[in-house]
Order: structure tokens, then C-alpha cells, then sequence
């Protein structure tokens, strides 16, 4: 696979691995299978993993560093700061708000190296930002970090356009991540500009639309009762059906061209800008084999056109997120 630069410190693989589904939000999965998964991502060439304090809460971060200690010279592992977790509850029941003070930021960091098991982390990013706290500070104290030797590079999730402006002007950002995909396409206004303008990589997270878009959900039935899905408007009755006729619209146009929908909607993604990583999740390899096949599609400009027609962002019914959750992304 040819390589793809975020920020000038990072060299990755063009498609990552997003590893929150192994251990929260969608009802995880076994451990022996999720380390089986994730060494058989290093095995494809995979070589950047997506992990995050909140995934777990922890548990997401340990099963990560198990599984790739053996092969930490091969991997770049990110992780993420920014909420403040509960002691009691399960999973996003647990996230009761955020918090990048700059204490904050430092204790995560060393707490995620110990749960990790490694001496660095090679992307550090803020999951959320927090409207207490500048922007500035907070940057400031993940590049005492970096000065530390304790993080290689920095990072930003779903921040606004100015707010990068600002975080890149403290401290290089090698990284933004955001959701973007066929069905989400808010980074194209103001935030992908921006990334490009600065010199800033890209990395789409949920490119598959929360597994939408592989056109395997039908119906609210296929949903755990505990999935994290099942509160999200498009996944709502009224909405999932609308947006499953668009899928499979976009299922046609796969199988005339003899691949899956989750790969040509993964094809699309790449094909948006040679600065783009996606971290696409997957639990099971047969499905990590074929995200990874993805990178290998070339799309030519009437196959593009006719994604375009088939899925037309006002086409998608519900917001990404629910009310509560929107208030959190673009600050």
C-alpha cells in the first residue's frame, strides 16, 4: 500500500483501523477475536489504530495495547483525552462532560501510556473541545508532552475551523478527525479547507456511515439492545428506512463493478484527497481484509458522478448526532 503523511511526523497506512467497536458502543466483542483482528491488521499492512480513553470506558486501550505490544515498531497508535469519565455507570453513561484543563491533559496522558503499555504515543488527540478552557492552553500542555517525549504528535476531534487555526498556531496539529463519509459531509464547508491550508492530515472516522453504508443493517432488529445506534437519528423509524433506499442505490452501483458497498463507499473517502486516513472499525476479518482492499480501487470520474447522483448529502434523513451530541462538535 502506498504510505499517506499526516502532518510531516507520521507515515501511515492510507486506511487505519478505528478500534472503538471491540470494546464499546456497538457490544464489543470477545477478546482473543479483537486481538486476533487487530494483529491480523498489522499482518494486511494496517498501520495506524484509533483508540481513546472513553472507549470503555479503558478497556479499549488495554485490548489495544495487548494486542500490539509485540509489534510496536510497526504501529502508530492514537489516542484521546477529553471527557470526564464517572466512576460509576457503563459505558457513555459514564461520560459526564468534558475537561481539557491543562492538568487534565497530563494526567490522561500518562494514565493512557500505563493502560497502553508503551513509552509514547504517537498521536495525542483532544477528543472534544472544551469551551472552558482556550484552546491555547490546552495545546500548550500536549506540547509539553511532545517536549516530554511522552507524545510524538498532536491532534484535534470534530473542532472547528478556527479553533485548528488557533491549536496549529501554539503547536503543530499533525491531525483531524472527524466523521466524514457519504452520508456526513460537514468537513468540506470550512474544516478539510483549513486542514489543507496548514498542512494538517485528515482522518475520517465512522467512513462507513456506523456500518450504514456496508448496507448489512435493514432494520432497528439488527442493532444490539445496548447499541449506541439505536439513539442516533438516522437510525430512528421513518429515517433508517430512507437512507437504506439510498443504500442500496449505492449497492447497485457496487456490484456492477463486482465489489462491496462498504468498499466502493471506502473508495469514495480516499479518492476525496491523498491527505485523507480513514479509520473505518471492524470486528471481524473478513470485513478488515476487504476495508483494507478498499485502498486499492480507483474510481474514475464517472463512477464518482454516479455515487454523487445516487447519494446526495440533503438526500440522507437525520442528523448525525442527537442535539446534545452536535453541541460538542465544530467549537
Amino acid at each position: 500500500m502506498i504510505k499517506r503523511k499526516l502532518g510531516t511526523e507520521l507515515v501511515v497506512s492510507p486506511v487505519g483501523l478505528g478500534c472503538m467497536g471491540m470494546s464499546h458502543a456497538y457490544g464489543g466483542q470477545d477478546e482473543a477475536d479483537a486481538i486476533a483482528t487487530l494483529r491480523h491488521a498489522v499482518d494486511l499492512g494496517v498501520t495506524l489504530f484509533d483508540t481513546a480513553e472513553v472507549y470503555g470506558p479503558f478497556d479499549n486501550e488495554v485490548l489495544v495495547g495487548k494486542a500490539l505490544r509485540p509489534v510496536r515498531d510497526q504501529v502508530v497508535i492514537a489516542t484521546k483525552f477529553g471527557f470526564r469519565i464517572a466512576d460509576e455507570g457503563t459505558g457513555h453513561s459514564r461520560m459526564v462532560g468534558v475537561d481539557s484543563r491543562p492538568e487534565h491533559v497530563k494526567a490522561v496522558a500518562e494514565a493512557s501510556l500505563k493502560r497502553l503499555g508503551i513509552e509514547v504515543i504517537d498521536l495525542y488527540y483532544q477528543h472534544r473541545v472544551d469551551p472552558r478552557v482556550p484552546i491555547e492552553d490546552t495545546v500548550g500542555a500536549m506540547a509539553e508532552l511532545v517536549r516530554e517525549g511522552k507524545v510524538r504528535a498532536l491532534g484535534l476531534s470534530e473542532a472547528g475551523a478556527a479553533t485548528i487555526r488557533r491549536a496549529h498556531a501554539v503547536h503543530p496539529i499533525a491531525a483531524v478527525q472527524s466523521e466524514y463519509s457519504l452520508w456526513t459531509r460537514d468537513p468540506e464547508d470550512e474544516v478539510l479547507p483549513v486542514c489543507r491550508e496548514l498542512g494538517i492530515g485528515f482522518v475520517p472516522y465512522s467512513p462507513l456511515g456506523r456500518g450504514l453504508l456496508t448496507g448489512a443493517i435493514r432494520d432497528r432488529t439488527a442493532l444490539g439492545e445496548d447499541d449506541f445506534r439505536r439513539g442516533l437519528p438516522r437510525f430512528q423509524d421513518g429515517n433508517l428506512e430512507r437512507n437504506v433506499a439510498l443504500v442500496d442505490r449505492l449497492g447497485a452501483i457496487a456490484a456492477s463493478l463486482g465489489v462491496t458497498a462498504a468498499q466502493l463507499a471506502l473508495a469514495w473517502v480516499l479518492h476525496q484527497g491523498d491527505d485523507i486516513v480513514p479509520i473505518p472499525g471492524a470486528r471481524r476479518i473478513a470485513h478488515l481484509a476487504q476495508n483494507v482492499a478498499a485502498a486499492s480501487l480507483t474510481l474514475d470520474q464517472a463512477v464518482l458522478d454516479a455515487i454523487a447522483e445516487a447519494m446526495p448529502a440533503e438526500a440522507i434523513a437525520g442528523k448525525r448526532y442527537t442535539e446534545a451530541a452536535l453541541e460538542l462538535v465544530g467549537r
